[in-house]
């Protein structure tokens, strides 16, 4: 059984303190965990701008791009239920999406990022700035041509995790949403955690534990990470907001799945959605499966990259970082994973995630 070093973790521990000493962070929120023991729990700085609130375990962070396994995981669900397999094109349940060429992407293009769609439409801020609701970008998504023949090359994608959630919708007659509440978040307790803020969150002012992310004043606006319309927006791929202790309840669960326990996927589902799925769509260049191999949503542990995983996982290990400075990593190999939520923007040519990141790993003794 695994077990987490304390002089070594202490090295994780000094980094997240230099991060708020040096106001590199206004506010942190941690966990770190192996199965079978209590998780490690750290909460630094202050949730707003006046750091008057303290942050704490149950902080709700915007999370950002791991929003996307998340979404994955309501689509494999489905797939679970026989209502659809990833080789289906996506054009057999969204016929409109076939615009432009696209009627040759098939789900898993959509899950691996290997579609040929672009990360944002063109029109992204305009319409964030005109408060478009999420049918209004799936309009413009399906009225893009593709940047390359799907499954022969890589564009990391938001654009593809909005039709994922519309297709969810389409198949199971719910809103995304309230499908992941309902199969997800309500029978794991995730009583932190949703898809877009619901109006009671505000009129109960709970959303003032929402941390704010450190914008610059042009980017903080009324449509940026911090106004209402972003927070409710639900966007799949990046508006999940949750806090660090149900992440970490999430990560727990998807470990004892590993172990052969049933839980919100089968055993052999979460072993395929986590598997190096580029690697079997046959027409990617082997140096972009072997260097960034992506499962169903999930990214495997990419060496020498800023949007890596660190440099000391095991290559069982999966996760996603996030554009406002959030990582999450699962390593099965030694039942152990990480919560790291922040409250900035992450940069290209920022490595702190990287190196806490690496710290961690290597307090996980077995």
């Amino acid at each position: 059984m695994s077990h987490i070093d304390e002089r070594q973790i202490e090295h994780a521990s000094r980094l997240l303190n230099r991060w708020i000493e040096e106001d590199r962070c206004r506010a942190i929120s941690v966990e770190i965990g192996v199965l079978g023991a209590s998780p490690l729990r750290i909460a630094l700085g202050s949730v707003d701008a006046n750091r008057v609130r303290t942050t704490s375990a149950d902080t709700v962070f915007l999370i950002a791009s791991p929003t996307k396994p998340i979404t994955a995981l309501a689509v494999l669900q489905l797939v679970e239920r026989g209502l659809l397999d990833p080789a289906e094109p996506v054009t057999r349940f969204l016929p409109e999406f076939g615009q432009q060429g696209k009627g040759r992407v098939r789900v898993g293009h959509l899950l691996t990022h290997s579609s040929g769609l672009p990360d944002f439409v063109p029109q992204n801020e305009p319409l964030r700035r005109q408060h478009a609701p999420l049918t209004v970008f799936l309009d413009h998504v399906n009225r893009l041509p593709l940047g390359y023949r799907p499954g022969t090359s890589y564009q990391y994608q938001s654009t593809g995790f909005l039709v994922l959630g519309a297709l969810v919708e389409k198949i199971a007659g719910t809103p995304l949403p309230e499908f992941l509440r309902q199969h997800v978040f309500t029978p794991l307790e995730l009583e932190n955690t949703t898809l877009g803020i619901p109006d009671r969150w505000y009129q109960t002012r709970r959303v003032d534990q929402v941390a704010e992310s450190r914008l610059l004043s042009e980017r903080d606006t009324d449509w940026g990470w911090n106004s209402r319309y972003w927070r409710q927006l639900g966007a799949p791929w990046g508006g999940l907001l949750a806090s660090a202790s149900d992440l970490g309840r999430l990560c727990a669960h998807l470990l004892e799945i590993h172990r052969g326990q049933a839980g919100v996927l089968q055993p052999g589902t979460l072993a395929a959605m986590t598997a190096n799925q580029s690697k079997r769509l046959g027409e990617l260049p082997p140096e972009l499966w072997r260097s960034q191999p992506w499962g169903y949503g999930w990214q495997h542990a990419w060496h020498s990259h800023p949007r890596g995983l660190g440099c000391l996982l095991s290559d069982r290990a999966y996760g996603h970082w996030g554009a406002t400075g959030t990582m999450v990593w699962i390593d099965p190999a030694r039942e152990a994973y990480m919560v790291l939520l922040t409250t900035e923007p992450l940069p290209w040519d920022r490595f702190e995630q990287l190196k806490f990141s690496n710290t961690v790993a290597a307090a996980i003794r077995e």
